[in-house]
């Protein structure tokens, strides 16, 4: 009886959990990829760090905190916006601009990326 209540739990448990969309997918992977990538320097509690070694932090933000998150904007709220010790912002320095909040800077590329990904896909449709 025990086994059966354990898989039972499991299975509630797993059904309980979201799977988040394809599109959320690929816009937090190029946010990831973007970061990872970026000449800038992320600050994050008063220290710089460059987009490889923010990438690994944010990554391991999001791994914690990817049941609570269903949509892109979530992502960047809970994984790459402020400490959870601290509670400071992260801030992101791009040569000798001022610095600016990461949560800014994302939301900004999230918005390009999907006008890009928008514009594209009213191009294919012409194709068809």
């Amino acid at each position: 009886m025990k086994h059966l209540f354990a898989i039972v739990f499991i299975l509630l448990a797993t059904a309980a959990t979201a799977e988040v969309g394809a599109e959320q997918k690929l816009e937090t992977s190029h946010l990831l990829d973007f970061v990872k990538n970026t000449p800038c320097k992320i600050i994050r509690n008063g220290k710089a760090y460059d987009g490889n070694r923010a990438v690994t932090h944010i990554q391991q933000k999001y791994d914690y905190f990817r049941n609570d998150i269903e949509t892109t904007e979530q992502f960047i709220d809970l994984s790459a916006t402020k400490s959870t010790m601290s509670g400071k912002y992260y801030t992101v320095v791009c040569g000798d601009a001022q610095p600016v909040r990461t949560k800014d800077w994302l939301l900004e590329e999230l918005r390009h990326y999907r006008q890009r990904e928008s514009t594209q896909g009213d191009q294919a449709k012409f194709w068809y």
